[in-house]
């Protein structure tokens, strides 16, 4: 009984992160209420909060189950940065392919990618989910930038290379072509242009990378 109880209370959860997702994208975050996500999902009120305890809550659920690509992105560059890798460049050019394809592949991060940038504002209700997700960037640049940093170890790029731009260049060029296509998706084929557009990025950077001021040296 009590196995089944569980069960139950598991299926509830999955049913109110499946309509928070319906929600959220016809209303926006800001409008949508708990009562409107309750009545999506068919159960009462008083059962979301036995779920969630705020909007807040249920937005951060949501954007956690969908299993986005930042944090593939994060375990990937932290082996990297810790264990080394042979080829550092192919490493940063892997991790931003797939980061796109995993967006193309998968409806439930659309969804969620299609409200974080198109449907949410970061108002006082939802302020310390947005500070939790810098957080999550800010920890992946890093890591990212240690990779970069072996790449220069290597000789794969020059001494003077400012990796801590070439990261940041990266996630606003990732980010900026995941935004594009999420809000219009019939543009371009993003699986045939996730591998060809981080090509363009990971030349441009071996080429011509962002170089530090004498300052920084």
């Amino acid at each position: 009984m009590v196995r089944r109880t569980r069960e139950e209370a598991l299926e509830t959860r999955e049913e109110l992160l499946d309509a928070a997702e319906q929600v959220f994208r016809e209303r926006g975050v800001g409008h949508a209420s708990l009562a409107e996500v309750a009545d999506a999902a068919g159960v009462t009120r008083g059962a979301i909060y036995h779920h969630f305890a705020s909007k807040a809550e249920l937005f951060q659920a949501m954007v956690e189950r969908a299993e986005m690509p930042i944090e593939a992105a994060f375990e990937a560059f932290e082996q990297a940065a810790e264990h080394g890798a042979p080829n550092p460049l192919d490493v940063f050019r892997r991790q931003g392919v797939l980061a796109l394809m995993h967006l193309a592949e998968s409806a439930r991060v659309q969804n969620v990618y299609e409200i974080l940038f198109l449907r949410c504002e970061y108002t006082d209700e939802l302020a310390s989910v947005g500070e939790q997700e810098l957080v999550k960037r800010e920890q992946c640049m890093a890591k990212c930038k240690a990779v970069l940093d072996q790449a220069v170890a290597a000789g794969q790029l020059p001494k003077d290379t400012d990796t801590l731009l070439a990261a940041q260049g990266a996630f606003s060029f990732v980010g900026g072509l995941m935004r594009d296509w999420v809000q219009s998706p019939q543009r371009f084929d993003l699986k045939t242009a996730a591998p060809q557009m981080i090509d363009v990025y990971v030349a441009g950077l071996r080429a011509h990378p962002p170089r530090m001021s004498s300052g920084n040296d």
